[in-house]
């Protein structure tokens, strides 16, 4: 809407005038300004807004409810306001559509597949507040409406013309041309989709288990998919780096500072002790986002390594499922490989203090962002 006004309508029709105030308004075709711009408005709506947020979740009685097998720290977190995700989504969204290139399809694709997924987690969170428990909605009503916006995705890309249907690999560059080596029929790219929005909307859900952890590793992951974003989109760095160029992922970069924006002023309210959480209205809609943004802008593999300790998490759990059923078909009693899952229940088990594994992992999610950045040349 801000660009909208003053660039469009302002500048574009005064352009002419030698006017100093109208010559300045320029710079908001520029993407990287207000990409800038978009952090900042997002991070400060964050911190306007999240202590009145937080008690007014106090007064609606929205807590937290604990799962009794789980680590006995925790049931002092019991009450805890939750549902601090509406937060986070609703001070994005507001940036994004301030800031952003509303005539861009990228740009509502990606705002209506974030507010899908925080619908689902706002309705499995409102059941678990309505039952007063720790359980939702079913696995199979997630996975179904999932589902669906991964095919909502999809229907997106296949009227999009320019779309290339290829898988773009880390390290080989010949697989980032539109029509390379990886080239597969749209119904097989279907099928990545839905691994990749299913995949990262619960990998996030399962890290979301300490205070302050899932949201400043997605703080470090979407600093990360700005600069892929960015660098995708632009032509001259795409050639250069032999990235999969992307024009119209553009004024997505708009959104990930708009979302690293969000999760930095969250992170105030949610760093230890947590005064609330993002529940799974938040970490639904942070894990679709970025699995959304990593297909518009072809970095669905190269996701793996950004958000590499979402990985870890998800891939704990998926382990200790796997070992505990072969285990018990061989052997009548099952074995857990780790003590508890996700992963950094695991640790906390282990009698590490809290802040320390969030510490922890923070330093791993920054050297997994690193490492993502040097494979830009390494190909």
């Amino acid at each position: 809407m801000i660009y909208y006004f003053l660039y469009e309508l302002i500048f574009e029709q005064f352009k002419d005038k030698d006017w100093f105030l109208i010559k300045a308004l320029n710079v908001f075709q520029y993407v990287t300004f207000r990409t800038a711009y978009a952090t900042i408005t997002a991070l400060l709506l964050s911190l306007m807004f999240g202590g009145k947020f937080i008690e007014a979740l106090k007064r609606w009685n929205v807590g937290q409810q604990i799962r009794e097998e789980g680590p006995q720290g925790h049931m002092a977190k019991r009450g805890t306001p939750t549902m601090g995700g509406v937060l986070i989504v609703g001070s994005v969204l507001v940036s994004t559509l301030l800031w952003a290139r509303l005539t861009n399809i990228y740009i509502w694709t990606i705002i209506i597949a974030t507010l899908l997924f925080a619908t689902i987690g706002f309705l499995d969170d409102y059941k678990k507040m309505a039952k007063q428990e720790s359980l939702g909605l079913t696995g199979k009503q997630k996975l179904l409406a999932q589902l669906l916006i991964a095919l909502g995705v999809f229907l997106v890309l296949l009227v999009s013309t320019n779309y290339p249907w290829n898988v773009s690999i880390p390290f080989l560059k010949d697989t980032a041309l539109p029509y390379g080596i990886t080239k597969i029929a749209p119904g097989f790219y279907l099928i990545l989709i839905v691994i990749v929005l299913l995949g990262w909307s619960n990998a996030v859900n399962l890290t979301d288990g300490l205070d302050g952890l899932a949201i400043s590793v997605t703080f470090i992951a979407m600093v990360a998919m700005t600069g892929f974003t960015y660098l995708s989109s632009d032509l001259r760095w795409a050639r250069y780096l032999e990235l999969t160029h992307r024009p119209e992922a553009a004024e997505l970069t708009v959104f990930c500072g708009a979302m690293a924006g969000a999760s930095l002023g969250f992170l105030w309210y949610n760093a230890p002790p947590a005064e609330v959480f993002m529940g799974d209205v938040g970490s639904l809609a942070i894990g679709g986002a970025i699995g959304t943004v990593s297909i518009l802008t072809k970095q669905e593999f190269m996701l793996v390594m950004v958000g590499g300790v979402f990985v870890i998490e998800a891939l704990s759990v998926m382990l200790q499922v796997g070992v505990f059923k072969m285990t018990k078909r061989t052997t009548g009693t099952g074995r857990r490989l780790f003590k508890m899952t996700p992963l950094h229940h695991h640790f906390e088990m282990k009698d590490w203090k809290e802040s320390k594994i969030v510490f922890r992992f923070l330093i791993l999610a920054i050297l997994f962002a690193l490492l993502s950045l040097s494979t830009l040349k390494l190909r």
